[in-house]
């Protein structure tokens, strides 16, 4: 059993919004659709953007340049998956990352009981502050779409910032705005690196949102204070 602090942080994409799980889901119907347009069985194409994927963005620099222009982002990866299917259609890269972009903006929600607790939390006079890598226009459209703001009175966006986790600043900068102390505030996110590790060496708190159920890794330098499933379980 724990008690909760004054002040909890919380990360947006699958912390608050299953994120991943739609992106996993318009890939695959993007595949289907694109595989007889290149030419190339299902398979194949699958195979490719996920050994490209994986490689673009497994790169602390481009991981940071790509996150604050997933547009971008999105056709550079498609082109190298046409250059490595051997295809020279490579407009038909740029349209197939583009419906990735449209669509996926239009699957994702919040976990189921998220906007609850966040409503039970404000309602405890619990203060929340939200910590987002990534884009303006692209987080502020999540935190409008789901009137999220309500429930924050901190938010901070890393191209607004001017800084992204796990840049200390970040933490620093929240717990400025918020007149919080790092001794009665926890972070509350799904990436051990960005979310969890900067928040433990200035003193936070921490609650790793383990949404694949998989555990810390073996081996991982970095222990979570708390682990949980989802947002609810906080409560």
């Amino acid at each position: 059993m724990y008690t909760l602090p004054p002040c909890l942080f919380f990360d947006l994409d699958d912390t608050l919004l299953d994120y991943t799980t739609s992106g996993r889901k318009c890939w695959e119907e993007l595949f289907l659709e694109y595989a007889p347009r290149f030419g190339v069985p299902v398979e194949q194409l699958a195979s490719a953007h996920q050994q490209v994927s994986g490689w673009y963005w497994s790169d602390t620099e481009r991981h940071r340049m790509g996150r604050l222009d997933l547009r971008v982002a999105r056709r550079q990866v498609l082109q190298l998956v046409v250059e490595k299917l051997g295809s020279d259609r490579r407009a038909l890269g740029d349209e197939m990352a583009d419906a990735f972009t449209l669509r996926r903006e239009l699957l994702f929600s919040p976990f189921p009981g998220t906007i609850e607790t966040l409503q039970e939390l404000q309602r405890r006079g619990i203060r929340m502050g939200l910590l987002t890598n990534g884009n303006s226009e692209f987080q502020r459209s999540k935190i409008d779409r789901f009137n999220l703001e309500r429930y924050f009175e901190s938010i901070l966006i890393e191209s607004e910032f001017g800084a992204g986790k796990p840049d200390r600043r970040v933490f620093l900068a929240a717990l400025e705005k918020m007149g919080a102390m790092a001794a009665q505030t926890w972070m509350i996110g799904d990436d051990l690196m960005r979310d969890i590790q900067p928040a433990q060496q200035l003193g936070l708190g921490t609650a790793w949102v383990d949404i694949e159920n998989a555990g810390v890794p073996a081996g991982s330098p970095i222990v979570p204070m708390l682990t949980i499933h989802s947002v609810a379980d906080l409560l």
